[in-house]
């Protein structure tokens, strides 16, 4: 297998340009053959763009309305330049929401708009409290085709009343998300901006097909568990030319929690992420976990850049999980300014309703790494497995790590870890000091989602 280059510090510039040419490729799309039939505007059912005008339900009309008139050809729901406060709001199958340049969806900060909901069957509880939780801005159960793009107008969450309540211990109840779709397949958004979620951004659960380019999303890098995309048993997701500032991870593969994931047993699998860009100086840029309990294997990461963030590709599980992590295929990582540029935990507490099996150990095997350079780099290497379960079947290969001028002496700190590495500088730790070959990355290619989206303006 051939060495791969090293990726320098100019693939930051390369990935900013590569996801604004897009967006102004598709900006300047005319319409095609396969664009949605049916079309009305968010105005048609009597929005108002001013900011303060509630719109929940004019949103929820428009949708039902489209929703009827959908098989036919597919339908779109354009929104105009404007500010459009609304609560949240649900969507339909054959469907397009888009956002035209200048269009800001706003959330409402009124937590009465919030309804609450089921929590997830994988979870069995809501994630930040017990019981029930808020539903999420946009939702949708059992859909196909939904495709949500633009010209790169703007969802923001208003997040800043659901982070003071959080960090004040007010809420009785999880925060939604940006984005929930459950059960659904054929998915993709493109072009959008996410701002400031009340938690998670965008979360498709339980679903088959879901590709995510061209996207933005953006929260204060101390806000809590803003993590950007969250793929979560779900198949067949494609993650490319995103950029992300979070503060949490900016990708976080999961698949339930516990007893509850091991219970709906549904894997995360087949994940293709690249040309990422990740800010998050307190998370990872990619994490697998840590809700990992109904397995996560074939994750595919490629030519992904991280700045000023804490770690690059982390693996979060412990006791109690159950579940399993493999065939993690990593390579081409640009990273500058790293507290951590490799780190697994073995140690990831957060149990729901402290009932967690502690003999439920989790299988961590697999994992690859590949195609490193790293720049002021605070510690290599933090590679913490479980005692009597140590992570095994890691590689490592072609790494150049320099360090930050106030780096730690130790710059390796492994234990129940066992790997090979190959061309690896600073000189890794013994549990991983087997020489090895270059890590692998599979050849055949991923299929997902469409071959071509969709240049459809209205």
């Amino acid at each position: 297998m051939a060495t791969r280059t090293i990726p320098r510090p100019a693939a930051v510039a390369v990935a900013l340009c590569a996801a604004a040419a897009l967006l102004a490729a598709c900006a300047g799309a005319s319409s095609a053959p396969g664009c949605r039939k049916h079309v009305a505007k968010i105005t048609e059912y009597g929005a108002v763009g001013d900011g303060k005008c509630v719109n929940t339900a004019a949103f929820a009309k428009a949708v039902a309305d489209l929703s009827e008139r959908a098989r036919d050809g597919g339908a779109a729901l354009v929104v105009p330049p404007g500010k459009w406060l609304t609560g949240p709001f649900n969507l339909t199958s054959h469907f397009t929401l888009y956002l035209d340049e200048g269009a800001e969806i706003l959330a409402s900060q009124d937590m009465k708009d919030w309804p609450l909901i089921a929590p997830l069957p994988s979870y069995g509880r809501g994630r930040d409290e017990p019981g029930p939780r808020y539903s999420n801005f946009l939702a949708g159960s059992n859909l196909t085709d939904v495709i949500i793009t633009g010209k790169n107008g703007t969802i923001n969450g208003q997040g800043q009343v659901w982070w003071d309540k959080y960090h004040a211990k007010e809420l009785k109840f999880t925060r939604g998300y940006l984005l929930e779709l459950l059960y659904s397949d054929n998915i993709v958004i493109s072009n959008v901006t996410f701002v400031d979620s009340p938690s998670w951004n965008l979360h498709p659960t339980y679903c088959t097909n879901v590709t995510i380019t061209g996207v933005t999303i953006l929260a204060p890098v101390n806000s809590p568990n803003t993590d950007g995309i969250d793929p979560d048993s779900s198949s067949h997701v494609k993650i490319e030319d995103c950029y992300i500032v979070s503060g949490d991870d900016c990708i976080a593969v999961k698949s339930g929690w516990d007893e509850y994931g091991i219970k709906f047993n549904m894997p995360s699998q087949h994940i293709l992420i690249r040309r990422l860009t990740c800010i998050s100086p307190t998370s990872a840029m990619i994490a697998l976990g840590s809700e990992m309990s109904g397995g996560i294997r074939d994750v595919r990461a490629e030519d992904n850049v991280a700045i000023n963030t804490e770690s690059a590709v982390r693996v979060k599980s412990g006791m109690g999980r159950g579940g399993f992590v493999k065939d993690i295929f990593v390579r081409g990582l640009s990273l500058h300014t790293m507290k951590w540029v490799f780190w697994m935990t073995g140690n990831y507490g957060q149990h729901p309703d402290n009932s967690s099996n502690p003999n439920a150990k989790p299988e961590v095997t697999g994992i690859n790494y590949s195609d490193v350079f790293a720049e002021n780099v605070t510690m290599v290497g933090r590679m913490e497995g479980i005692p009597n379960d140590p992570y095994t079947g890691i590689c490592i290969s072609n790494v150049t790590a320099l360090l930050a001028p106030d780096a730690k002496k130790l710059q390796w700190n492994c234990t129940d870890v066992k790997g090979v590495t190959y061309g690896v500088t600073p000189k890794p730790c013994p549990e991983l000091g087997a020489e090895g070959k270059p890590c692998a990355f599979p050849e055949e290619e991923l299929v997902i989602g469409p071959h071509e989206l969709p240049k459809c303006t209205y």
